[in-house]
């Protein structure tokens, strides 16, 4: 029988003899997907490739757990080259992330990929690199514009059809920089802003991501490909994006690096919008090095996007000459445990050993306490600013694209309701239905436009940082990857993304071990603008704990026998989370997270 399935990594096939027709499901995630470039048949393995004098560079020289400076250094050496590199790369997205374990973490393949590369080594041996990106393989994920053969979709079918018109910003200045960009990375639909018991990365389009350390856990979204490919190293970094916990949840249960930027370093022109006052580009790589190079080529003021403007005399083009692996000697690093509400005792075992680490490796490491919490936790401010720039921000996007079957939000919505087989099997998508309705008015919007920021800003972060003149706060990111559940969504305990997502401010999550086989990270968090203060003690915490370790793609966990477990205790929960608990604990309303 056809495959009919949406969390299938492979396409429908009828080897069995059997003559079903093809639903309408698999027939338009599979001509889209072979549309957008994405089909790798006929790509020759290393050794067809070999035998086919085909050049993947040095045979000595692997892409797996590769950096992007011994890449360059051995492109410089001549030893190896773009071709070669982005070839590597699409032969083990074919092997791992098509077939194999079936990760499921790349939508499409940028069938320019090959010429570009091509040129790029073209031009280096004829004028030199242009720079630490050059013919180095990135991953974008797919609700970043790229002015080329590939499809822009933001997982959803409503957006299969003709490509964007142009770049995104952040895509053009990737190509300036001299990166191939690789092709586009699968995600939580919509960037998980539809509905409100979503299983993340899941999208009507992929299917679901898997996560690449035990394939039945859930890789967090909404940048969940982008993530698990840089862990599986099916690219050499990738974009993600992030309106509350997007790049950082993901970059922990993938076990690699995230930097979420603030507001405003990154243009978010030609990406498709939740809301401009939390959008962020960011991005992922395997180590903090890897990362900050390829934030290094996004910054810059855009016309494009008027947020950028305030970047001037904020940003840099090169963030690696921040990166120390000294860089916690002498820092002063803030424990904020009232965003660790939920945790559980694994998790904070693995926590306590970062911070142990850190005192270690030379840094004051104090409790400290965040003035605005309970007011913080209390407030909707997030809600209402969200659901109001959502319609606004998505039909402005909307309009910039032609050759799709959908031209404002409540066409989105009529798409959904007409295919909800395909694309509201799963969960629904209140997101957009209170969005559309207008359920705020212009003047809640304007207050908790103001309130928001100001309790997670200066009287939250910056607060906080001022009394014990700190460097950073440090949290646990969230709870270790769950086992994935598209009837009932995600299991969610607990996240610390929310006071920078609001005041807009930068943020890291850097791998710090494992509990049960399951990666976990910490999120390191500043004040506006505070990139290179991060990159220097997330540098330092890497080369002090080395806790990152390559995925062995196991098909489920085994747990232990016999642990006690904590009880769930509702006085303590509703201490940190106020109302909220309440309302979560009888299913009704919980804060967006993973947007």
């Amino acid at each position: 029988m056809a495959s009919d399935r949406r969390d299938d990594p492979s396409p429908p096939t009828a080897s069995d003899g059997h003559d079903d027709e093809l639903s309408r499901r698999s027939f338009l995630r599979w001509s889209a997907l072979a549309g957008a470039g994405a089909s790798l048949t006929g790509l020759p393995s290393a050794p067809q490739a070999a035998a086919q004098g085909v050049d993947l560079g040095d045979a000595k020289f692997s892409v797996k757990e590769a950096t992007i400076a011994e890449m360059q250094a051995e492109m410089a050496a001549g030893r190896l080259h773009a071709l070669g590199l982005t070839r590597r790369y699409l032969n083990r997205i074919e092997a791992i992330d098509r077939r194999g374990p079936g990760v499921n973490a790349v939508l499409a393949v940028n069938p320019d990929a090959e010429d570009i590369a091509r040129d790029l080594d073209r031009e280096r041996r004829t004028s030199g690199p242009r720079g630490p990106l050059h013919g180095i393989p990135i991953i974008l994920k797919d609700n970043i514009d790229t002015g080329d053969g590939m499809m822009t979709t933001a997982g959803s079918l409503a957006l299969v059809g003709a490509p964007a018109l142009q770049d995104s910003t952040v895509a053009a200045r990737l190509r300036a920089a001299g990166a191939v960009i690789l092709g586009k990375a699968n995600l939580s639909e919509w960037a998980n802003f539809r509905g409100f018991s979503s299983s993340s990365g899941w999208s009507g389009l992929g299917g679901q991501c898997r996560n690449p350390y035990v394939l039945d856990r859930n890789p967090c979204g909404s940048s969940s490909g982008s993530s698990a490919a840089v862990a599986a190293s099916l690219c050499a970094a990738a974009l993600g994006t992030e309106t509350d916990g997007s790049v950082v949840c993901p970059s922990s249960a993938n076990n690699v690096v995230g930097i979420k930027p603030t507001v405003g370093l990154t243009s978010r022109a030609g990406v498709v919008p939740i809301a401009a006052a939390q959008d962020t580009v960011g991005t992922h790589g395997r180590m903090v090095a890897d990362a900050a190079a390829v934030l290094g080529a996004l910054t810059g003021v855009d016309p494009r996007d008027p947020a950028t403007a305030a970047s001037a005399g904020n940003s840099f083009t090169d963030y690696t000459q921040f990166v120390d692996p000294n860089g916690l000697a002498g820092a002063r690093i803030g424990v904020a445990r009232q965003l660790t509400g939920g945790i559980t005792d694994e998790t904070a075992a693995v926590f306590e050993a970062a911070l142990q680490a850190m005192r270690d490796a030379g840094a004051t490491v104090i409790d400290v306490a965040i003035p605005s919490f309970d007011e913080f936790a209390n407030d909707i401010s997030e809600i209402v600013v969200l659901v109001y720039e959502f319609k606004r921000d998505l039909n402005a996007y909307l309009a910039t694209r032609a050759g799709v079957p959908v031209a404002d939000m409540a066409d989105v919505i009529a798409f959904n309701l007409a295919n909800a087989d395909d694309e509201l099997l799963y969960f629904g998508q209140e997101w957009f239905e209170l969005a559309q309705a207008e359920i705020f008015s212009e003047a809640d919007y304007v207050n908790a436009l103001a309130t928001g920021p100001r309790l997670a800003g200066p009287e939250g972060i910056d607060a906080a940082l001022a009394a014990d003149n700190l460097d950073a706060l440090v949290a646990p990111t969230n709870t270790p990857p769950w086992p994935t559940d598209l009837v009932n969504g995600d299991c969610f305990l607990f996240g610390s993304s929310s006071y920078a997502a609001v005041a807009g401010y930068p943020a890291i999550s850097v791998p710090a071990g494992f509990t049960f086989g399951l990666p976990l990270g910490i999120t390191l968090m500043a004040g506006a603008w505070q990139e290179p203060a991060l990159i220097k003690v997330a540098s330092g915490f890497e080369a002090a704990t080395q806790a990152r370790r390559a995925p062995e793609y196991l098909p489920t966990l085994e747990l232990p026998r016999g642990a006690k477990r904590r009880r769930l205790d509702p006085g303590v929960m509703r201490k940190h989370f106020g109302f909220q608990v309440d309302a979560f604990l009888k299913g009704r309303i919980r804060r967006p997270h993973y947007l």
